[in-house]
Protein backbone atom coordinates (compact mmCIF):
# COMPACT_ATOMS: atom_id res chain seq x y z
CA UNK A 1 0.00 0.00 0.00
CA UNK A 2 1.43 3.23 -0.67
CA UNK A 3 1.16 6.81 0.41
CA UNK A 4 -2.15 7.07 -1.37
CA UNK A 5 -3.76 4.05 0.52
CA UNK A 6 -5.21 0.97 -0.91
CA UNK A 7 -7.43 0.68 -4.07
CA UNK A 8 -10.54 -1.09 -3.91
CA UNK A 9 -11.28 -3.75 -6.93
CA UNK A 10 -13.94 -3.15 -9.52
CA UNK A 11 -16.72 -4.67 -8.35
CA UNK A 12 -20.30 -4.65 -9.53
CA UNK A 13 -23.83 -3.82 -7.09
CA UNK A 14 -23.90 -7.20 -6.34
CA UNK A 15 -20.71 -8.23 -4.57
CA UNK A 16 -22.03 -6.01 -1.80
CA UNK A 17 -23.14 -7.35 1.46
CA UNK A 18 -26.73 -8.38 1.54
CA UNK A 19 -27.44 -5.75 4.40
CA UNK A 20 -25.74 -3.26 2.50
CA UNK A 21 -26.95 -3.44 -0.75
CA UNK A 22 -29.05 -0.89 -2.66
CA UNK A 23 -32.11 -2.14 -4.43
CA UNK A 24 -31.84 -1.54 -8.73
CA UNK A 25 -35.72 -0.15 -9.05
CA UNK A 26 -35.07 3.03 -11.38
CA UNK A 27 -35.21 2.95 -14.96
CA UNK A 28 -33.66 5.41 -17.65
CA UNK A 29 -37.06 7.72 -17.11
CA UNK A 30 -36.38 7.60 -13.86
CA UNK A 31 -32.72 8.55 -14.63
CA UNK A 32 -32.91 11.38 -17.03
CA UNK A 33 -35.67 12.89 -14.90
CA UNK A 34 -33.46 13.04 -11.95
CA UNK A 35 -30.46 14.18 -14.03
CA UNK A 36 -33.00 17.24 -15.05
CA UNK A 37 -34.28 17.45 -11.45
CA UNK A 38 -31.05 18.04 -10.27
CA UNK A 39 -29.62 20.33 -13.16
CA UNK A 40 -32.72 22.46 -13.93
CA UNK A 41 -33.55 24.35 -10.75
CA UNK A 42 -32.34 27.17 -8.74
CA UNK A 43 -29.21 27.77 -11.47
CA UNK A 44 -31.52 29.16 -13.74
CA UNK A 45 -34.57 30.21 -11.18
CA UNK A 46 -32.06 32.20 -9.32
CA UNK A 47 -28.92 32.38 -9.89
CA UNK A 48 -29.57 33.88 -13.23
CA UNK A 49 -29.82 37.39 -11.67
CA UNK A 50 -26.67 36.69 -9.11
CA UNK A 51 -24.19 35.53 -12.95
CA UNK A 52 -26.05 38.84 -14.31
CA UNK A 53 -25.10 41.23 -11.57
CA UNK A 54 -21.28 39.57 -12.29
CA UNK A 55 -20.66 39.06 -15.66
CA UNK A 56 -23.91 41.40 -17.46
CA UNK A 57 -24.93 40.63 -20.42
CA UNK A 58 -22.00 38.31 -21.08
CA UNK A 59 -23.44 35.78 -18.31
CA UNK A 60 -25.13 34.14 -21.62
CA UNK A 61 -21.63 33.61 -22.25
CA UNK A 62 -20.56 32.41 -18.40
CA UNK A 63 -23.77 29.83 -18.99
CA UNK A 64 -22.02 28.44 -22.56
CA UNK A 65 -18.60 27.90 -20.57
CA UNK A 66 -20.07 26.57 -17.36
CA UNK A 67 -21.98 24.01 -19.62
CA UNK A 68 -19.20 22.99 -21.94
CA UNK A 69 -16.87 22.05 -18.82
CA UNK A 70 -19.80 20.12 -17.83
CA UNK A 71 -20.28 18.58 -21.07
CA UNK A 72 -16.78 16.95 -20.74
CA UNK A 73 -16.90 15.98 -17.48
CA UNK A 74 -19.99 14.35 -18.65
CA UNK A 75 -18.71 12.44 -20.98
CA UNK A 76 -16.07 10.89 -18.20
CA UNK A 77 -18.70 10.28 -15.78
CA UNK A 78 -20.60 8.39 -18.58
CA UNK A 79 -17.68 6.07 -19.48
CA UNK A 80 -16.91 5.12 -15.55
CA UNK A 81 -20.51 5.04 -14.33
CA UNK A 82 -21.34 2.17 -17.31
CA UNK A 83 -17.94 0.79 -16.38
CA UNK A 84 -18.26 1.09 -12.16
CA UNK A 85 -22.11 0.23 -11.79
CA UNK A 86 -21.97 0.97 -7.60
CA UNK A 87 -23.23 4.16 -5.35
CA UNK A 88 -20.43 6.47 -4.72
CA UNK A 89 -20.04 8.26 -8.12
CA UNK A 90 -16.57 10.25 -8.08
CA UNK A 91 -15.48 8.90 -4.92
CA UNK A 92 -15.89 5.27 -6.44
CA UNK A 93 -14.31 5.95 -9.40
CA UNK A 94 -11.51 7.32 -7.79
CA UNK A 95 -10.76 4.72 -4.86
CA UNK A 96 -10.99 2.08 -7.85
CA UNK A 97 -8.09 4.15 -10.00
CA UNK A 98 -6.11 6.26 -7.90
CA UNK A 99 -6.10 5.23 -4.05
CA UNK A 100 -8.21 5.47 -1.07
CA UNK A 101 -6.38 9.26 0.21
CA UNK A 102 -7.51 10.72 -2.92
CA UNK A 103 -11.11 8.75 -2.93
CA UNK A 104 -11.35 10.24 0.71
CA UNK A 105 -11.10 13.98 -0.22
CA UNK A 106 -13.24 13.51 -3.44
CA UNK A 107 -15.99 12.20 -1.18
CA UNK A 108 -15.72 14.83 1.72
CA UNK A 109 -16.17 17.36 -1.36
CA UNK A 110 -19.07 15.41 -2.51
CA UNK A 111 -20.81 15.99 0.99
CA UNK A 112 -19.74 19.34 0.98
CA UNK A 113 -21.08 19.73 -3.05
CA UNK A 114 -24.45 17.77 -2.35
CA UNK A 115 -24.97 19.34 1.25
CA UNK A 116 -24.72 22.77 -0.17
CA UNK A 117 -26.21 22.37 -3.32
CA UNK A 118 -29.18 21.41 -1.28
CA UNK A 119 -29.37 24.22 0.85
CA UNK A 120 -28.93 26.33 -2.20
CA UNK A 121 -31.95 25.54 -3.55
CA UNK A 122 -33.64 25.85 0.04
CA UNK A 123 -32.55 29.36 0.13
CA UNK A 124 -33.82 29.91 -3.36
CA UNK A 125 -36.86 28.38 -3.22
CA UNK A 126 -37.64 30.53 -0.15
CA UNK A 127 -37.03 33.49 -1.98
CA UNK A 128 -39.34 32.78 -4.80
CA UNK A 129 -42.39 31.73 -1.42
CA UNK A 130 -41.60 35.27 -0.26
CA UNK A 131 -42.06 37.35 -3.56
CA UNK A 132 -45.27 34.70 -4.44
CA UNK A 133 -46.74 35.46 -0.68
CA UNK A 134 -46.05 39.17 -1.50
CA UNK A 135 -47.85 39.51 -4.93
CA UNK A 136 -50.62 37.92 -3.10
CA UNK A 137 -50.66 40.37 -0.43
CA UNK A 138 -49.15 38.41 2.02
CA UNK A 139 -46.20 39.08 4.06
CA UNK A 140 -44.43 36.90 6.77
CA UNK A 141 -42.24 38.38 9.58
CA UNK A 142 -38.77 39.11 8.15
CA UNK A 143 -36.83 37.61 11.04
CA UNK A 144 -37.83 33.99 10.27
CA UNK A 145 -37.07 35.16 6.41
CA UNK A 146 -33.28 34.89 6.38
CA UNK A 147 -30.50 34.40 8.65
CA UNK A 148 -28.24 36.44 11.08
CA UNK A 149 -26.41 37.91 7.91
CA UNK A 150 -29.16 39.69 6.86
CA UNK A 151 -30.50 40.89 9.97
CA UNK A 152 -32.59 37.90 10.87
CA UNK A 153 -32.92 35.50 13.06
CA UNK A 154 -33.61 32.06 10.64
CA UNK A 155 -34.53 31.61 7.19
CA UNK A 156 -37.77 29.20 8.46
CA UNK A 157 -39.18 28.24 4.78
CA UNK A 158 -35.87 26.83 3.93
CA UNK A 159 -35.47 24.64 7.22
CA UNK A 160 -39.07 23.73 6.33
CA UNK A 161 -38.42 22.60 2.72
CA UNK A 162 -35.08 20.49 3.44
CA UNK A 163 -36.72 19.12 6.22
CA UNK A 164 -39.46 17.75 4.35
CA UNK A 165 -37.70 16.78 1.57
CA UNK A 166 -35.79 14.27 4.13
CA UNK A 167 -38.90 12.87 5.07
CA UNK A 168 -40.19 11.98 1.59
CA UNK A 169 -36.73 10.03 0.76
CA UNK A 170 -36.70 8.59 3.73
CA UNK A 171 -40.37 6.44 2.25
CA UNK A 172 -38.12 4.89 -0.53
CA UNK A 173 -36.38 5.83 -3.41
CA UNK A 174 -38.61 4.35 -6.15
CA UNK A 175 -41.62 6.70 -4.75
CA UNK A 176 -39.50 9.86 -4.34
CA UNK A 177 -37.83 9.25 -8.18
CA UNK A 178 -41.15 9.33 -9.40
CA UNK A 179 -42.63 12.23 -8.14
CA UNK A 180 -39.43 13.27 -9.04
CA UNK A 181 -40.98 13.14 -12.74
CA UNK A 182 -44.03 14.91 -12.14
CA UNK A 183 -42.12 17.79 -10.43
CA UNK A 184 -39.99 18.07 -13.68
CA UNK A 185 -42.57 18.53 -16.70
CA UNK A 186 -43.89 21.37 -13.85
CA UNK A 187 -41.14 22.66 -14.22
CA UNK A 188 -40.13 22.42 -17.79
CA UNK A 189 -43.37 24.11 -18.67
CA UNK A 190 -42.66 27.22 -16.67
CA UNK A 191 -39.44 27.81 -18.28
CA UNK A 192 -41.46 26.83 -21.85
CA UNK A 193 -44.13 29.71 -20.56
CA UNK A 194 -41.40 32.01 -19.54
CA UNK A 195 -39.63 31.63 -22.81
CA UNK A 196 -42.57 32.50 -24.82
CA UNK A 197 -43.43 35.27 -23.12
CA UNK A 198 -40.04 37.17 -22.71
CA UNK A 199 -38.52 35.88 -26.05
CA UNK A 200 -40.48 38.21 -28.07
CA UNK A 201 -39.75 41.71 -25.31
CA UNK A 202 -36.40 40.69 -26.86
CA UNK A 203 -34.15 44.32 -27.38
CA UNK A 204 -30.61 44.54 -28.64
CA UNK A 205 -29.60 47.28 -26.43
CA UNK A 206 -30.04 45.06 -23.50
CA UNK A 207 -27.36 43.66 -24.67
CA UNK A 208 -25.30 47.03 -24.64
CA UNK A 209 -22.20 47.00 -23.25
CA UNK A 210 -21.60 43.46 -23.28
CA UNK A 211 -18.89 42.51 -21.52
CA UNK A 212 -19.23 45.26 -18.48
CA UNK A 213 -16.37 43.93 -16.21
CA UNK A 214 -14.40 41.77 -18.87
CA UNK A 215 -13.92 38.70 -19.20
CA UNK A 216 -11.27 37.33 -15.97
CA UNK A 217 -12.69 37.14 -12.54
CA UNK A 218 -11.27 40.36 -10.93
CA UNK A 219 -12.22 42.19 -7.64
CA UNK A 220 -14.02 45.42 -8.39
CA UNK A 221 -16.13 47.46 -5.80
CA UNK A 222 -15.63 44.68 -3.18
CA UNK A 223 -17.12 41.89 -5.35
CA UNK A 224 -15.33 39.38 -7.58
CA UNK A 225 -16.78 40.35 -10.97
CA UNK A 226 -16.29 38.81 -15.33
CA UNK A 227 -17.15 36.52 -17.31
CA UNK A 228 -15.29 33.74 -15.55
CA UNK A 229 -16.39 35.13 -12.11
CA UNK A 230 -19.88 34.55 -13.09
CA UNK A 231 -19.19 31.21 -14.87
CA UNK A 232 -17.69 29.89 -11.25
CA UNK A 233 -20.89 30.63 -9.74
CA UNK A 234 -23.48 29.72 -12.56
CA UNK A 235 -21.77 26.28 -12.87
CA UNK A 236 -23.80 25.68 -9.99
CA UNK A 237 -26.61 25.73 -12.97
CA UNK A 238 -25.75 22.89 -15.14
CA UNK A 239 -24.32 19.94 -12.53
CA UNK A 240 -26.68 17.17 -11.00
CA UNK A 241 -25.83 14.56 -13.72
CA UNK A 242 -23.26 13.34 -11.15
CA UNK A 243 -26.36 12.51 -9.07
CA UNK A 244 -27.34 10.18 -12.01
CA UNK A 245 -24.10 8.75 -11.76
CA UNK A 246 -24.03 8.34 -7.59
CA UNK A 247 -27.70 5.67 -8.97
CA UNK A 248 -25.80 3.44 -10.62
CA UNK A 249 -26.25 1.18 -8.00
CA UNK A 250 -30.25 1.08 -8.12
CA UNK A 251 -30.51 1.18 -11.90
CA UNK A 252 -32.12 -2.03 -13.57
CA UNK A 253 -29.88 -2.10 -16.79
CA UNK A 254 -26.76 0.41 -15.71
CA UNK A 255 -25.26 0.08 -19.26
CA UNK A 256 -27.68 1.39 -21.19
CA UNK A 257 -30.35 3.65 -18.41
CA UNK A 258 -26.61 5.39 -16.79
CA UNK A 259 -25.61 6.26 -20.71
CA UNK A 260 -29.14 7.58 -21.30
CA UNK A 261 -29.87 9.37 -17.97
CA UNK A 262 -26.52 11.08 -18.18
CA UNK A 263 -26.15 12.58 -21.78
CA UNK A 264 -29.42 12.77 -21.97
CA UNK A 265 -30.43 15.42 -19.17
CA UNK A 266 -27.10 17.51 -20.22
CA UNK A 267 -28.86 17.98 -23.53
CA UNK A 268 -31.71 18.74 -22.64
CA UNK A 269 -30.66 21.43 -19.90
CA UNK A 270 -28.22 23.05 -22.21
CA UNK A 271 -30.03 23.87 -24.66
CA UNK A 272 -33.03 25.41 -22.09
CA UNK A 273 -30.47 27.48 -20.30
CA UNK A 274 -29.25 28.93 -23.22
CA UNK A 275 -32.78 29.86 -24.12
CA UNK A 276 -34.11 30.98 -20.82
CA UNK A 277 -30.94 33.17 -20.03
CA UNK A 278 -31.37 34.80 -23.51
CA UNK A 279 -34.46 35.35 -22.94
CA UNK A 280 -34.19 37.15 -19.92
CA UNK A 281 -31.36 39.16 -21.13
CA UNK A 282 -32.89 40.65 -23.79
CA UNK A 283 -35.73 41.52 -21.81
CA UNK A 284 -35.06 43.47 -19.30
CA UNK A 285 -31.28 45.26 -18.33
CA UNK A 286 -28.65 43.34 -16.36
CA UNK A 287 -28.24 45.68 -13.66
CA UNK A 288 -32.38 45.60 -12.58
CA UNK A 289 -32.11 41.39 -13.06
CA UNK A 290 -29.07 41.32 -10.40
CA UNK A 291 -31.03 42.81 -7.94
CA UNK A 292 -33.63 40.21 -7.64
CA UNK A 293 -33.90 36.91 -5.92
CA UNK A 294 -36.42 35.72 -8.33
CA UNK A 295 -35.52 37.13 -11.61
CA UNK A 296 -37.74 35.06 -14.20
CA UNK A 297 -40.79 36.22 -12.15
CA UNK A 298 -39.55 40.38 -12.02
CA UNK A 299 -39.26 39.83 -16.09
CA UNK A 300 -42.70 38.70 -16.59
CA UNK A 301 -44.43 41.19 -13.95
CA UNK A 302 -41.84 43.89 -15.67
CA UNK A 303 -43.20 42.63 -19.46
CA UNK A 304 -46.73 42.93 -18.09
CA UNK A 305 -47.49 39.53 -17.53
CA UNK A 306 -48.82 39.24 -13.47
CA UNK A 307 -50.55 36.39 -14.42
CA UNK A 308 -48.13 34.75 -15.60
CA UNK A 309 -45.22 35.69 -12.92
CA UNK A 310 -47.63 34.53 -10.57
CA UNK A 311 -47.67 31.14 -12.22
CA UNK A 312 -44.12 30.90 -12.92
CA UNK A 313 -43.58 31.76 -9.59
CA UNK A 314 -45.76 29.04 -8.19
CA UNK A 315 -44.27 26.33 -10.80
CA UNK A 316 -40.85 27.49 -9.52
CA UNK A 317 -42.03 26.90 -5.84
CA UNK A 318 -43.87 23.46 -6.78
CA UNK A 319 -40.68 22.51 -8.72
CA UNK A 320 -37.46 23.59 -7.03
CA UNK A 321 -37.75 21.04 -4.14
CA UNK A 322 -37.06 18.31 -6.57
CA UNK A 323 -33.67 19.41 -7.02
CA UNK A 324 -33.31 19.45 -3.52
CA UNK A 325 -34.16 15.58 -3.83
CA UNK A 326 -32.19 14.34 -6.08
CA UNK A 327 -28.87 16.41 -4.35
CA UNK A 328 -30.21 14.87 -1.39
CA UNK A 329 -30.45 11.50 -2.50
CA UNK A 330 -27.20 11.55 -3.92
CA UNK A 331 -25.69 13.27 -0.64
CA UNK A 332 -26.96 10.37 1.19
CA UNK A 333 -25.32 7.69 -1.16
CA UNK A 334 -22.11 8.58 -0.92
CA UNK A 335 -22.50 8.43 2.89
CA UNK A 336 -23.88 5.33 2.46
CA UNK A 337 -21.07 3.80 0.92
CA UNK A 338 -18.50 5.76 2.41
CA UNK A 339 -19.45 3.81 5.56
CA UNK A 340 -20.13 0.52 3.28
CA UNK A 341 -16.37 1.09 2.74
CA UNK A 342 -15.79 1.66 6.57
CA UNK A 343 -14.55 4.73 6.06
CA UNK A 344 -17.34 6.16 8.43
CA UNK A 345 -19.28 4.87 11.14
CA UNK A 346 -20.93 1.49 10.02
CA UNK A 347 -24.05 2.83 10.90
CA UNK A 348 -24.68 4.78 8.15
CA UNK A 349 -24.56 2.34 5.88
CA UNK A 350 -27.35 0.13 7.01
CA UNK A 351 -30.62 0.35 4.98
CA UNK A 352 -34.38 -0.02 5.43
CA UNK A 353 -35.73 -3.94 5.21
CA UNK A 354 -38.98 -2.31 4.01
CA UNK A 355 -37.72 0.36 1.65
CA UNK A 356 -34.38 -0.21 0.37
CA UNK A 357 -33.59 3.06 1.66
CA UNK A 358 -30.48 3.99 4.13
CA UNK A 359 -33.09 5.94 6.26
CA UNK A 360 -31.04 6.88 9.02
CA UNK A 361 -27.89 8.66 7.20
CA UNK A 362 -30.79 10.29 4.74
CA UNK A 363 -32.05 12.09 8.28
CA UNK A 364 -28.81 12.79 9.59
CA UNK A 365 -28.25 15.02 6.07
CA UNK A 366 -31.66 16.88 6.03
CA UNK A 367 -30.55 17.96 9.37
CA UNK A 368 -27.55 19.41 8.09
CA UNK A 369 -28.89 20.68 5.06
CA UNK A 370 -31.80 22.16 6.91
CA UNK A 371 -29.13 24.00 9.49
CA UNK A 372 -26.70 25.46 6.72
CA UNK A 373 -30.35 26.76 4.43
CA UNK A 374 -31.38 28.42 7.67
CA UNK A 375 -28.62 30.38 8.47
CA UNK A 376 -26.29 31.03 5.67
CA UNK A 377 -26.48 33.36 2.40
CA UNK A 378 -27.27 31.96 -0.74
CA UNK A 379 -24.42 32.98 -2.94
CA UNK A 380 -21.80 31.79 -0.40
CA UNK A 381 -23.24 28.51 -0.13
CA UNK A 382 -23.33 27.95 -3.95
CA UNK A 383 -19.82 29.31 -4.32
CA UNK A 384 -18.48 26.64 -1.77
CA UNK A 385 -20.86 24.14 -3.29
CA UNK A 386 -19.17 24.38 -6.60
CA UNK A 387 -15.69 23.98 -5.14
CA UNK A 388 -16.41 20.30 -3.82
CA UNK A 389 -18.04 19.82 -7.20
CA UNK A 390 -14.80 20.97 -9.26
CA UNK A 391 -12.51 18.76 -7.34
CA UNK A 392 -15.21 15.80 -7.67
CA UNK A 393 -14.88 16.82 -11.58
CA UNK A 394 -10.96 16.98 -11.60
CA UNK A 395 -10.78 13.60 -10.13
CA UNK A 396 -13.22 11.90 -12.90
CA UNK A 397 -11.34 13.29 -15.48
CA UNK A 398 -8.29 12.18 -14.73
CA UNK A 399 -9.31 8.45 -13.71
CA UNK A 400 -11.15 8.35 -17.42
CA UNK A 401 -7.13 8.63 -18.67
CA UNK A 402 -5.74 6.45 -15.96
CA UNK A 403 -8.31 3.54 -16.94
CA UNK A 404 -7.76 3.79 -20.10
CA UNK A 405 -4.07 3.71 -20.09
CA UNK A 406 -3.78 1.05 -17.19
CA UNK A 407 -6.67 -1.12 -18.44
CA UNK A 408 -7.47 -0.55 -22.01
CA UNK A 409 -8.97 -4.22 -21.68
CA UNK A 410 -12.02 -3.54 -19.53
CA UNK A 411 -15.85 -3.62 -21.58
CA UNK A 412 -17.02 -0.27 -21.67
CA UNK A 413 -20.60 0.55 -22.21
CA UNK A 414 -20.36 3.71 -23.06
CA UNK A 415 -17.06 4.48 -24.94
CA UNK A 416 -16.10 8.55 -24.24
CA UNK A 417 -14.79 9.83 -27.05
CA UNK A 418 -11.62 11.48 -27.08
CA UNK A 419 -10.74 10.41 -24.07
CA UNK A 420 -7.32 12.21 -23.64
CA UNK A 421 -8.57 15.65 -24.98
CA UNK A 422 -12.13 14.92 -22.94
CA UNK A 423 -10.10 14.27 -19.83
CA UNK A 424 -7.58 17.19 -20.28
CA UNK A 425 -10.26 19.66 -21.30
CA UNK A 426 -12.61 19.10 -18.19
CA UNK A 427 -9.75 19.07 -15.71
CA UNK A 428 -7.90 22.29 -17.03
CA UNK A 429 -11.96 24.08 -17.66
CA UNK A 430 -12.37 22.97 -13.93
CA UNK A 431 -9.10 24.13 -12.38
CA UNK A 432 -9.71 27.58 -14.41
CA UNK A 433 -12.95 27.72 -12.89
CA UNK A 434 -11.80 26.78 -9.48
CA UNK A 435 -9.43 29.74 -9.02
CA UNK A 436 -11.94 32.22 -10.73
CA UNK A 437 -13.65 31.57 -7.08
CA UNK A 438 -13.50 34.47 -5.19
CA UNK A 439 -10.18 33.94 -2.44
CA UNK A 440 -12.45 33.88 0.72
CA UNK A 441 -14.40 30.42 -0.71
CA UNK A 442 -11.34 28.91 -1.47
CA UNK A 443 -10.21 29.19 2.08
CA UNK A 444 -13.03 27.92 3.47
CA UNK A 445 -13.03 24.74 0.98
CA UNK A 446 -9.34 24.50 2.12
CA UNK A 447 -10.14 24.31 5.86
CA UNK A 448 -12.90 21.97 4.88
CA UNK A 449 -10.54 19.47 2.94
CA UNK A 450 -8.05 19.99 6.27
CA UNK A 451 -10.68 19.14 8.64
CA UNK A 452 -11.42 15.95 6.38
CA UNK A 453 -7.75 14.51 6.17
CA UNK A 454 -8.09 15.06 9.93
CA UNK A 455 -10.50 12.59 10.42
CA UNK A 456 -9.49 10.32 7.75
CA UNK A 457 -6.19 9.91 9.20
CA UNK A 458 -7.53 9.72 13.06
CA UNK A 459 -10.01 7.52 12.50
CA UNK A 460 -10.51 5.93 8.94
CA UNK A 461 -7.77 5.11 7.53
CA UNK A 462 -7.25 2.19 10.15
CA UNK A 463 -10.90 0.75 10.06
CA UNK A 464 -11.13 0.86 5.71
CA UNK A 465 -12.29 -2.38 4.79
CA UNK A 466 -10.22 -2.76 1.72
CA UNK A 467 -7.28 -2.24 4.17
CA UNK A 468 -8.64 -5.42 6.06
CA UNK A 469 -9.25 -7.35 2.55
CA UNK A 470 -5.85 -6.09 1.70
CA UNK A 471 -4.16 -7.45 5.04
CA UNK A 472 -6.45 -10.75 5.52
CA UNK A 473 -5.04 -11.89 1.46
CA UNK A 474 -1.60 -11.07 2.17
CA UNK A 475 -2.09 -12.88 5.90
Amino acid sequence: MGILGPIKPIVQAADAPAGSRLKPTLSWPHLIALGVGAIVGTGIYTLTGVGAERAGPAVILAFAIAGAVCACAALAYAELATMIPTAGSAYTYTYSVVGETLAWMVGWSLILEYSLACSTVAVGWSGYLVGWLQSAGVSLPEMLLAGPHAGGIINLPAVIVSLAIAGMLMAGTRESATLNIILVIIKLAALTAFIALAAPAFDADNLTPFMPYGFGSTVQDGSTRGVMAAAAIVFFAFYGFDAVATSAEEARNPGRDLTIGIIGSMAVCTIIYMAVALSAIGAMSYLDLGNSPEPLALVLRTLGHPTASYLVALAALIALPSVILVMMYGQSRVFFVMARDGLLPPVLSRVSAKTGAPVLVTGITGVFVAAVAGFFRLDEIAELANAGTLLAFIAVGGCLMVLRKRAPELKRVFRCPQPYLVGTLAILGCLYLMISLPSQTLVRFALWNVAGLTFYFLYSRSRSQALQDQTAAGA
